[in-house]
């Protein structure tokens, strides 16, 4: 019995002594421990990363939506323009021009009512508009007009032929740039050449008068027949003379296709149109009583 008392001392004591020496190193508080600076010091790089995202992101967001925006305003002005654009389509030009000359006319008569109520001259009140040149622009142009317009009928071959002549002048585009360009050329030349003198006039006027007629023709000159005229000058004027044996054998095939419809019964165009239309419908109603007038069997 005493040895195992002994021992139970000695078992008892053992755990005693160790519960007393594992405390002590937690009972040190005053030694720095280097993990809490760690822990500290760690959150300092992560910082900056998660702001340029959040940066970047809200970047790609205002860009999203001034696309969006950008989008919705095209597609907007696409239907904008396309509605615009059908609307022009579907309108006649001619009506919209008849509708407008009718509103002209219905504002001008209504103008010209209301100054004869008032007593007052209606184209004398109207001229108040006009300066002197427009109405003398306007003069000459109603006088032109009346000449056109008599000038219509035919006369003559010789004013046929002036009557194109005309024409052809009025629709004749002059190259001014050229010009200026070829008559630089021809006064160089006949300065270098000698040709071109430089006079005086009474009131101090200088002008360039050619000698051996290089630049200014006269009767004399013989220069024209050394000028060449470009490609396209010549392809212009072929195209015009293309054109005008086009125009005469269209004036002769109408001419041989009214010879060949028979007997004239018409006086103008229209008349014709008109005439024919009455044959579609009614000659076979008339067919019988026409030979007869024919024959001379009627009577």
């Amino acid at each position: 019995m005493p040895p195992a008392k002994k021992r139970k001392t000695r078992t008892t004591a053992e755990p005693a002594e160790e519960v007393q020496e594992a405390p002590s190193p937690t009972k040190a508080p005053s030694q720095p421990e280097p993990e809490p600076e760690k822990t500290t010091s760690e959150p300092e790089p992560t910082a900056p990363s998660t702001s340029d995202a959040a940066a970047k992101a809200k970047e790609r967001a205002e860009r999203f939506k001034a696309l969006q925006a950008r989008a919705k305003t095209g597609a907007q002005k696409n239907l904008k323009e396309a509605t615009l654009e059908s609307q022009r389509l579907a309108t006649d030009p001619n009506l919209l021009t008849s509708l407008n000359r009718k509103s002209a006319i219905a504002s001008h008569n209504l103008m010209k009512a209301d100054a004869e109520a008032a007593g007052e001259d209606f184209e004398r009140k109207r001229a108040w508009d006009w300066t002197i040149d427009e109405s003398e622009r306007w003069d000459k142009r109603l006088k032109k007009k009346d000449a056109h317009r008599d000038d219509q009928a035919f006369q003559d071959y010789r004013q046929d032929s002036r009557k194109v002549y005309k024409r052809q002048i009025r629709d004749l585009k002059v190259d001014m740039e050229g010009y200026e360009k070829e008559k630089m050329k021809a006064v160089e030349r006949a300065a270098a050449s000698g040709g071109l003198e430089i006079v005086e006039t009474d009131d101090g006027e200088l002008v360039a008068v050619d000698k051996n007629g290089t630049f200014y023709s006269t009767a004399d000159s013989t220069g024209f027949v050394e000028h060449k005229p470009p490609k396209d000058a010549v392809d212009r004027l072929v195209k015009d003379l293309q054109q005008a044996e086009e125009n005469r054998l269209k004036k002769r095939r109408e001419r041989m296709g009214a010879a060949e419809d028979g007997d004239v019964t018409y006086i103008n165009e229209k008349n014709k149109n008109f005439n024919n239309k009455l044959n579609r419908f009614y000659n076979k109603y008339t067919a019988e009583i026409r030979d007869s007038f024919e024959r001379g069997t009627m009577i």
